[in-house]
């Protein structure tokens, strides 16, 4: 008998320990790809808005022209070389890495595919989230891929033309971490 008495004792502890842990253990709230887009736009809404960096290759150098974000002001003997001055259109829209407004151009050859400028908008901005992928486990915590594209409104047409051109990259793919504290799922960080 004194058997049975100590099998009740310890089913009685089992039982009991059970359902502590079950009162103990919640289960984690679900995190949808519209909770993780929020947190990472809520993100970038919070970081400063950069200026955006485009590459200007020969093709971009001629619509820039057209568009008369700048015009050529001198034209070297080799036939290749040449300064072009922004605009005033073009100083409200560009701005130059070295703090002037005359773009060098200055090719290895008069068909240089690899000669190019950078340029930095002035029109600062914040990226897009883009093409979100579905939330993954990743132990602890969850991850999910996103497209971070360049944002280019209230940048005119033609210069949004010349950011298209081969040599600019205006879209990355990005991995957001989120962790769970407290309860909630917060994001912890972007790769």
């Amino acid at each position: 008998m004194r058997n049975v008495g100590k099998f009740e004792v310890v089913g009685a502890l089992v039982l009991f320990s059970a359902g502590l842990l079950s009162i103990g253990c919640k289960s984690a709230p679900e995190l949808t790809q519209a909770d993780a887009t929020s947190m990472i736009q809520g993100n970038y809404a919070q970081s400063q808005p950069a200026n955006v960096n485009i590459v200007v290759d020969d093709l971009g150098m001629r619509q820039g022209i057209t568009a008369k974000y700048w015009e050529g002001v001198k034209k070297y003997p080799n036939g290749y070389w040449a300064d072009f001055k922004l605009t005033p259109e073009g100083k409200k829209l560009v701005k130059l890495a070295s703090g002037g407004d005359t773009i060098e151009w200055r090719p290895d050859g008069p068909n240089d595919p690899r000669y190019s400028v950078t340029l930095m908008t002035v029109v600062a901005s914040r990226p897009k989230i883009v093409d979100i992928g579905s939330v993954e486990d990743n132990g602890p915590g969850k991850t999910v891929a996103f497209s971070e594209d360049v944002n280019l409104d209230g940048v005119p047409d033609p210069l949004q033309g010349i950011a298209h051109n081969p040599g600019n990259t205006l879209s990355v793919r990005r991995r957001a971490d989120f962790v769970l504290a407290n309860g909630a799922w917060k994001l912890d960080s972007i790769h």
